[in-house]
């Protein structure tokens, strides 16, 4: 089939395929997402830009399916909405492939380890290990961060060629999260360049206040990259050259002993 023709049905799929009501009742529940607390009504139809009876009918919709409870006034999710999460995970050839491989890592070197792919202009986490030693909090599944001022972020989107990375860094909002974080897109145009030439990203202290981590890619057999694997540790616990000299080289062996079974 040609590519013009390829196009123009791709075109009409979207055109006449798509379902606005699937597609904002999928909008409430990420909004529900980014709130630790319940919502009223009122507060959800403004953050999803909806009417309010538009909201209504969606919300009562999702209270049906059972993916949402309510007291009558405040909505929140319920733990249904975990088998979305839970369908992608089991179906995810990645995550089959590196839990296991995150585990003995993490158990290995007594760290926090965890695995992300990129979703636009974010980085999400998908698989993550902890030691028992250790209390994990903070970055956990599903957790996001903008991608650029990330050390996994930083290996995904090196994955792009010198002038598509310009051009999605020209499209990206570089807000700063933290005194540190570099936001002038030449500079991170040129510091993700240099960390796909040395195989790594080593982000210190820009995504999170007093937090480094240090970041590879996770290529397929033939050599895609896929996803990234990182550790990270505060600053006061762990310097830049200890992750370089001993997490460096076992993210780097993780990465490489799990490249053959990804297809």
């Amino acid at each position: 089939m040609p590519k013009l023709k390829r196009a123009a049905d791709a075109d009409n799929r979207s055109a006449t395929d798509f379902i606005e009501s699937l597609d904002r009742g999928l909008r409430v529940l990420e909004i529900f997402g980014g709130s630790r607390q319940p919502m009223t009504l009122s507060d959800l139809a403004k953050a999803a830009d909806l009417p309010r009876a538009t909201a209504r009918r969606i919300l009562f919709t999702l209270e049906r399916a059972g993916f949402v409870a309510t007291d009558g006034k405040l909505f929140r999710l319920t733990p249904r909405v975990l088998v979305l999460a839970s369908s992608y995970l089991a179906s995810n050839h990645v995550v089959s492939v590196l839990q296991p491989a995150l585990d003995r890592l993490s158990s290995e070197a007594q760290e926090i380890s965890s695995m992300a792919i990129l979703d636009g202009n974010d980085v999400v986490f998908i698989a993550r290990a902890s030691p028992t030693r250790i209390f994990s909090s903070g970055i956990d599944i599903g957790y996001r961060l903008p991608a650029f001022c990330t050390s996994v972020g930083r290996v995904l989107l090196s994955r792009l060629a010198d002038d598509e990375l310009a051009a999605a860094l020209d499209r990206m909002e570089l807000a700063p999260l933290t005194p540190f974080t570099v936001t002038d897109k030449k500079k991170l145009l040129k510091a993700i360049i240099a960390d796909r030439a040395q195989g790594y990203s080593l982000v210190d202290r820009e995504a999170e206040p007093g937090f480094r981590s240090i970041s590879v890619p996770i290529r397929r057999y033939d050599g895609a990259i896929v996803a990234a694997i990182n550790m990270g540790a505060h600053v006061d616990r762990v310097s830049s050259a200890e992750m370089v000299e001993r997490f460096l080289p076992r993210l780097q062996e993780t990465a490489s002993s799990v490249k053959s079974m990804l297809v």
